[in-house]
């Protein structure tokens, strides 16, 4: 498997991931790429010593994404949703292979998904009915203050639900002192521990 990991300048967030998934995962291939990165720049100081600390070396250097890289990954993992938008407008041909960190590990997201497209349904059926049956006695505002108030416990299920997805964003460490950029190195590997497991059951 050949795993891209996205972020904005490929000096903090992208290559600590790809350190990661090199010390811990074995027979992936990994590279880094920024959506702004310049080319041959070091990863951050405070990311370097970060890894250190947990005997982790960080030795690559920066380099944009272009459609060569994007051919060459199976998978290209992005530090957020900006990032994963980023590529659907720039490179759409390569759509299927994005997804956010976060979201490709994520089993309890897709039922929350799940339940949010039936609620959706659901009150999208029962909205159009009561506008079906009632459009001819009440104008347009009457109708939706109706639709507000009948469908009211509908629209806080949907809300409920929709607060419950999870933030798909790896925290911007950037500019922020050697204990942020710690506290990123953690989320990463919490994350990319679940992604070993989730790589060594699909290929199970």
């Amino acid at each position: 498997m050949k795993i891209l990991f996205v972020c904005t300048g490929n000096t903090c967030r992208s290559p600590m991931a790809e350190a990661l998934v090199k010390h811990k995962i074995s027979g992936v291939e990994v590279q880094s790429a920024g959506i702004f990165a310049g080319r041959n720049q070091r990863p951050n100081n405070n990311a370097i010593e970060a890894l250190q600390q947990k005997g982790i070396s960080l030795d690559s250097k920066s380099q944009p994404v272009t459609e060569k890289l994007l051919h060459w990954a199976d998978l290209v993992i992005t530090m957020t949703t900006q990032h994963k938008q980023s590529l659907i407008l720039e490179y759409p041909n390569f759509q299927e292979k994005y997804y956010t960190l976060k979201e490709y590990v994520s089993d309890s997201d897709k039922k929350v998904w799940d339940e949010l497209k039936k609620a959706y349904a659901d009150y999208e059926e029962k909205r159009s009915q009561f506008i079906h049956n009632n459009q001819h006695e009440l104008d347009n505002y009457r109708l939706e203050a109706e639709i507000e108030k009948k469908f009211r416990d509908d629209i806080k299920h949907i809300q409920q639900l929709e607060s419950n997805l999870i933030n798909y964003d790896i925290s911007d460490p950037f500019g922020g002192d050697l204990r942020t950029y710690q506290e990123t190195l953690d989320e990463l590997e919490k994350y990319i521990d679940v992604l070993d497991k989730k790589i060594k059951k699909d290929n199970a």
